[in-house]
């Protein structure tokens, strides 16, 4: 098992190859007659051009091989620290997370705390980082509600609603996952902090980057899109125009993604209209579904707002590219 993971680890930190392409090419491996195992697939270059790498792909992993002794021993390390390393052929894998993000899933989610949580009813409760009273206010209301269902909260741990969606779960005697916008071993100030909370298994910490990569801009933008692939359904607080939050419920609306925003006061100075006219579901301070009335000025009709997202269809471009249904791998 650590022998397998090792290879795991080196294919997610392969450089050249796009996760979307390091799973096609293990999906092709999974689906091949006789199978061909994680470890084949970098000790037997014979199949590289039978998996129909490209040559520059062949010399990442020829580079890659090079990595598997250093990456034995951060293996080793990270599990004797009892972290969590978990493939995406893995029965721990998220099957939401996977059922969302499909070819684009993380090869592998490192973690530390309950990993049973990956594969809780969730929602993901999220927006600005400089949030007014009344998106707070909205977020500790919609933790309450849901840990009062029994759903897990997901959040990224930025401030602002991030921040207060944790503290509103573990408030409440909630469960909650962080997703984090750096490597999980960088995180030992947050481990200190949330400690307690983490062995009594209210809390699961997660990182789909390199185990040692420092925060960054880019690695919080990536972030987004596990927070929101991770939940069943998404609940936006407060969004400006641009940033994380937008982004993430944009690109989510495209999907076909069943999120909810609060429907803000005329002087509010936020965005959360702007998604609302995107096919973003309305909802009041409480969480309850508003009907939205359409104008002409965006060629919509008026209907409950219920209705909306069952229509939609993520498009064929962002459909797998292999036939195979990526949930099967588990």
């Amino acid at each position: 098992m650590k022998n397998n993971l090792t290879y795991w680890v080196t294919l997610m930190l392969m450089r050249g190859v796009t996760t979307r392409r390091k799973n096609e090419i293990y999906s092709k491996c999974f689906i091949h007659s006789p199978q061909i195992s994680i470890s084949e697939l970098f000790d037997n270059s014979d199949v590289w051009q039978e998996m129909g790498m490209s040559s520059d792909e062949q010399l990442s992993f020829a580079e890659a091989r090079n990595e598997l002794s250093n990456n034995a021993f951060l293996v080793e390390d990270m599990l004797s620290q009892g972290y969590f390393i978990i493939p995406v052929d893995s029965p721990e894998y998220p099957k939401t997370l996977k059922k969302n993000l499909k070819m684009g899933s993380p090869t592998v989610i490192f973690a530390k705390g309950n990993i049973s949580l990956l594969n809780e009813s969730s929602v993901a409760v999220v927006g600005s980082r400089n949030a007014d009273e009344a998106s707070l206010l909205f977020a500790d209301k919609i933790v309450e509600k849901s840990v009062q269902e029994g759903l897990t909260i997901v959040s990224g741990f930025a401030k602002g609603i991030d921040r207060e969606a944790l503290d509103s779960s573990i408030k409440n005697k909630g469960k909650s996952i962080i997703v984090l916008p750096q490597g999980i071993l960088t995180f030992s100030t947050g481990f200190r902090q949330y400690y307690r909370d983490i062995a009594q298994g209210n809390v699961l910490v997660i990182s789909t980057f390199a185990p040692k990569a420092g925060w960054s801009t880019g690695l919080a933008m990536a972030r987004n899109s596990i927070i929101y692939g991770l939940a069943e359904k998404i609940y936006v607080a407060q969004s400006d125009s641009k940033g994380g939050t937008w982004n993430g419920v944009t690109e989510g609306l495209r999907a076909g993604r069943e999120i909810y925003v609060r429907q803000p006061q005329p002087e509010e100075k936020n965005a959360n209209d702007l998604l609302i006219e995107k096919g973003a579901i309305p909802v009041d301070n409480n969480g309850n579904i508003l009907q939205r009335i359409e104008t002409d000025i965006f060629n919509m009709v008026s209907e409950p707002t219920a209705k909306y997202n069952k229509s939609k269809k993520a498009s064929p471009s962002e459909s797998p590219t292999l036939p195979l249904d990526f949930d099967s791998l588990t």
